[in-house]
């Protein structure tokens, strides 16, 4: 079996370093060549991963082809924005059939769609899985116990997957809700943004337990509108994934969301980073996909309005307290 890993950032180091320390033959491709030369001439990735001694036997690359060469498997982990342009140069090298399994939590920003969805359009005829769920790069890479979600409307395909990377420490179980898995991984992050700014207020943990509840109820809610399966929401994907990110603090989308609600502007706090923030784009993306199927949005929609037209994060929680009284279970919450 051999594999590459498409990305050279925390995550994708973090699972190349995974499935090395298995024994299985590892190419990562990584967009920076520094990233590529340190990895092979230091085993390590300090650019994305510091103070993490890579597996010997990972090899990274800065040329596609040469990553691709005899994979089995394209592990994707790039970022959402790019993965369509990453993955048209992966589908000029990748073999006939192979096996894409998309690790990226995003959507297109120009087209609205699923991480997946973009590989089936460039890699056509490949067998696609999305992993996903509650996994900080850098405690996998610790060997931290940790359990994530590999979905696939291919039942075969799924299972590769999960015995490809199911280790002591990662335990990765099947699912067959692609859209519901893929769009819990991507509207998490909007709504840990939001709870990072209730952090960065000061204010307390009355409202960052009703911010989490009221954020998986619109995230379930866009889901099932698009053909989801509502108990997705209730496991890794959703509520594992939602909680992980919007309190733990690792998490890049509940930092950023810190440092918007202590006063810094988006433009500051991009301008100090090297790594992407996936909630700051999906913020208008998962709004203009809502609009197209008549779901609406609140909290994500003020969280754009504070990333993208700096209206006070006071402001933005002041409104959504005060909007129309409804039911918890109303479907225009």
């Amino acid at each position: 079996m051999s594999v590459a890993v498409l990305g050279g950032g925390s995550w994708g180091t973090a699972l190349a370093d995974l499935l090395a320390s298995k024994g299985v033959e590892v190419v990562l491709w990584a967009y920076e060549p520094e990233v590529a030369e340190e990895i092979n001439r230091r085993h390590r990735n300090d650019l994305f991963l510091p103070e993490a001694p890579l597996a010997p036997s990972l090899r990274a690359t800065n040329d596609m082809r040469e990553a691709l060469r005899g994979a089995d498997v394209v592990l994707a982990v790039p970022p959402s924005h790019v993965a369509r342009a990453v993955l048209r140069e992966a589908a000029r090298h990748a073999s006939s059939g192979v096996l894409v399994i998309s690790a990226s939590k995003g959507l297109e920003p120009e087209t609205l769609k699923r991480m997946s969805e973009v590989a089936l359009e460039e890699l056509r005829g490949a067998a696609v899985v999305a992993l996903s769920g509650p996994t900080f790069a850098r405690e996998v890479y610790q060997r931290q116990p940790t359990a994530c979600v590999a979905a696939s409307s291919d039942a075969a395909a799924a299972k590769r997957a999960q015995q490809l990377l199911s280790a002591p420490h990662f335990r990765v179980y099947t699912n067959d809700d692609v859209i519901g898995v893929e769009l819990a991984g991507a509207l998490k992050n909007v709504i840990a943004i939001a709870a990072g700014i209730l952090e960065g207020l000061g204010i307390g943990h009355n409202t960052r337990a009703a911010l989490i509840t009221r954020g998986l109820a619109e995230m379930t809610r866009l889901g099932v509108a698009l053909g989801a399966n509502p108990l997705t929401y209730a496991g890794l994907a959703g509520m594992g994934d939602l909680v992980l990110t919007a309190t733990g603090p690792l998490s890049r989308n509940r930092s950023l969301g810190v440092e918007l609600g202590k006063g810094a502007t988006l433009a500051d706090i991009q301008a100090r980073r090297l790594s992407v923030a996936e909630g700051v784009g999906t913020a208008r993306t998962a709004v203009a996909l809502g609009e197209r199927v008549g779901v609406e949005l609140p909290i994500s929609r003020e969280v754009g309005r504070v990333l993208f037209e700096n209206k006070p994060p006071r402001q933005a929680i002041a409104e959504l307290m005060e909007r129309t009284l409804t039911s918890e279970r109303g479907e225009s919450q």
